[in-house]
């Protein structure tokens, strides 16, 4: 797929660019990035360069991963990113965030989320969009809750992180969740019905990102 651009009140969701290195290097230098997501650690400037030149680039041609830089809506310096992965052919995705330090506790993650999944589930066709975070990552989990995300549980060793299997939480989205209509039949199973987005926590707005 071309890359393409996308809009909220506030943000401009792009693919990143040359010029964004040296601001994602000193961005994922913040502790809390590298202990809750999966990028290396210590994270080097040829870290940035790989991402930025190799792996972003990568998943947009092969359509597989598409990577945003989340800015400022009339331009600037990435604040953070986001991207949504393929995780089975049946229309599963997957979505991963991280944000800079200094732009927590103004809702930037919770609203290019939102952003986000509405285009997977429009222009992807997406079925269901996952998000997996380190089982303890309070902040990821607070934004995936206010985006509508349902908690469904702990998954075991299901998450690597530099060598280390660990626990992962796990929530969903359905098109149904954000007012839209799936691309395929969804048949609920009978019984109690199923919880819905809990309450947000008070704690971590926008803090560290899932991976």
């Amino acid at each position: 797929m071309e890359p393409i651009t996308l809009t909220t009140g506030r943000l401009l969701l792009r693919t990143f660019t040359d010029e964004d290195t040296e601001e994602v290097f000193r961005l994922c230098q913040d502790p809390a990035v590298q202990r809750w997501t999966t990028i290396p650690s210590p994270y080097e400037r040829r870290h940035a360069e790989e991402f930025i030149g190799e792996i972003a680039p990568e998943g947009w041609r092969t359509s597989t991963m598409f990577t945003f830089a989340v800015t400022p809506l009339d331009g600037g310096p990435p604040m953070a990113s986001s991207s949504v992965t393929l995780r089975a052919l049946s229309g599963i995705w997957e979505i991963g965030f991280w944000l800079g330090a200094e732009y927590r506790g103004r809702g930037i993650m919770t609203e290019a989320v939102g952003e986000l999944a509405r285009w997977s589930f429009t222009r992807l066709g997406a079925t269901r969009l996952e998000w997996r975070a380190e089982a303890g990552n309070t902040a990821s989990r607070a934004v995936a809750l206010r985006a509508g995300f349902t908690m469904e549980g702990t998954l075991r060793a299901a998450l690597d992180n530099n060598g280390t299997l660990r626990d992962a939480w796990v929530g969903s989205l359905l098109p149904s969740d954000v007012g839209l209509a799936g691309a395929r039949a969804y048949l609920p199973a009978p019984g109690p019905a199923a919880p819905g987005p809990a309450a947000p926590s008070s704690q971590g707005h926008d803090l560290p990102p899932a991976p």
